[in-house]
């Protein structure tokens, strides 16, 4: 997937997630081995890391499928990165999945947590 149309799917999980009472905090923050697509603030003041998935089709498998091992992993030291970074108490975090599968969105919340990956 090219990298604006991978931005034009963050766009609208962005979207979605502010119309669920989450606020941004960050976005595509990167380090040497991992990148969070999004951060948010939830409606009760967690840290949501957000990765968002694309698939034109669920032929093969569907989006949130492909956040495999490996990748998970990933996700949790670019989160570990971020909050080193982090000023003041640490907040509870989570790490939520926005899928599209075929123009459908899914989102994951709590989609897996830090020791399973």
């Amino acid at each position: 997937m090219s990298k604006t149309l991978g931005d034009t799917f963050e766009s609208h999980a962005l979207e979605f997630l502010q119309r669920q009472r989450m606020r941004l905090v960050a976005r595509n923050v990167t380090c040497r081995g991992g990148e969070l697509d999004l951060v948010m603030l939830d409606k009760h003041g967690a840290l949501v890391f957000v990765e968002v998935r694309a698939r034109r089709s669920a032929r093969f498998a569907n989006a949130a499928a492909s956040v495999d091992a490996r990748k998970r992993a990933r996700l949790v030291h670019a989160a570990q990165h971020f909050l080193a970074t982090w000023r003041g108490a640490l907040p509870a975090c989570r790490f939520d999945i926005v899928a599209f599968d075929a123009g459908r969105i899914h989102w994951m919340p709590d989609a897996f947590r830090a020791d399973e990956a």
